[in-house]
């Protein structure tokens, strides 16, 4: 077992590419805390993981809330050894329409508490500790309507190398899984079932492999990251989006007009 007697947190840990790595974890030996807003989720989720998972209902966001969350796993478990700060929200800041208060809540969700996460865990996390943010291709295309979640998450990228360099000295790594677009339950906000599957059929051309990406491919590239296999990577990236970022044109959208 590759994590053995580690211990992850797991922020949004509840659905989608959080609980996909949270699975992986416990099947990899670690004693894994997963948070959470949806106290139901959890609960469903606890069932499945068993009796080295910990769930805890927070909102990242709350930052004294994640300190007692914090409290809570290392009372549980004693240390923490990898964390994956999961959770993040997007919405849609057109420019000429959008508020205030959706653009700061973005910021806040998707950025601040993850530097204050970090800040919190950092008398728990021993010499050669993991550390794992979840970006997005978003940072990097230019979405129309997207600036506040793109700009959230190219900080997420750049904080995570300043981090790097200001943790090398304890050997705590610090690097960034970038996913594209990942069948997760995100993708419910388009629509009915049918206006669901009618949009990632138009997403999967844009897309060089040609399809959409399943949350348990972005959890072996965070598994990856999270084990000693990884020992050497530090402020590094890895892009799980099937080509889009990389080798647009290879998609089916641009062969087709070709």
């Amino acid at each position: 077992m590759r994590l053995k007697g580690k211990t992850a947190l797991v922020t949004g840990g509840n659905s989608g590419i959080g609980l996909a790595t949270a699975r992986l974890f416990i099947a990899e030996g670690a004693g894994v805390a997963i948070t959470g807003r949806n106290r139901e989720t959890l609960d469903a989720v606890m069932s499945e993981l068993g009796s080295n998972a910990l769930a805890l209902r927070a909102d990242v966001a709350d930052l004294p809330e994640m300190e007692k969350v914090i409290a809570a796993v290392v009372e549980r478990f004693g240390k923490i050894d990898i964390v994956f700060a999961n959770a993040g929200i997007g919405s849609y800041t057109p420019l000429g329409s959008a508020s205030v208060d959706t653009f700061e809540r973005i910021m806040r969700v998707n950025v601040t508490s993850i530097f204050f996460l970090v800040q919190a865990c950092l008398p728990y996390l021993p010499q050669g500790a993991s550390i794992i943010f979840n970006s997005s291709v978003q940072s990097v295309n230019g979405r129309p309507g997207l600036s506040a979640y793109a700009a959230s998450k190219a900080a997420v990228r750049t904080m995570a190398r300043v981090m790097a360099s200001e943790l090398s000295s304890r050997s705590i790594r610090v690097n960034v899984v970038t996913p594209g677009s990942v069948d997760t339950p995100m993708w419910d906000a388009v629509g009915n079932h049918e206006e669901r599957q009618l949009f990632l059929d138009k997403l999967k051309k844009t897309i060089p492999l040609g399809r959409i990406g399943d949350p348990m491919e972005v959890a072996n590239a965070v598994l990856f990251l999270a084990t000693d296999e990884s020992s050497f990577i530090q402020g590094g990236e890895i892009v799980v989006d099937g080509g889009a970022t990389t080798a647009p044109m290879g998609a089916r959208i641009y062969r087709e007009e070709l």
